[in-house]
């Protein structure tokens, strides 16, 4: 069975620096990327940072300058290095990894870890 399990989260001060890593275990089908969603009171899950295995990187654009995600060379290791932390980074952030099944993509997801950003 896919695992992904977050690191803790916590309270930053805006302006502030928080590392997530999200450890991937078990085994399967080949993986196709791996990436960081949040999701913020009241707010639809959105995605916040995701990398291919083809290395394509995106950003939400909130978050762009700010925001780094990398990964370790087996995709064991996800990291979401968040910089310039504001108010609005507040959310739950989720670990994602997807998988390909032939043409099918599987989808599995950490059960989330809360950051607050607030003075």
């Amino acid at each position: 069975q896919v695992q992904l399990v977050e690191s803790e989260g916590g309270l930053v001060q805006p302006g502030g620096s928080l590392r997530l890593s999200c450890v991937r275990s078990g085994s399967g089908f080949s993986i196709n990327g791996m990436g960081w969603y949040r999701q913020a009171p009241g707010k639809q899950r959105e995605l916040v940072a995701r990398i291919t295995r083809g290395g394509i990187i995106d950003y939400t654009d909130s978050v762009k300058g700010r925001f780094t995600v990398s990964r370790d060379n087996a995709w064991n290791t996800l990291y979401l290095q968040m910089n310039s932390l504001k108010p609005e980074d507040t959310a739950v952030y989720y670990c994602n990894a997807n998988y390909l099944y032939g043409s099918t993509v599987e989808n599995y997801w950490g059960t989330g870890t809360l950051v607050t950003v607030s003075a």
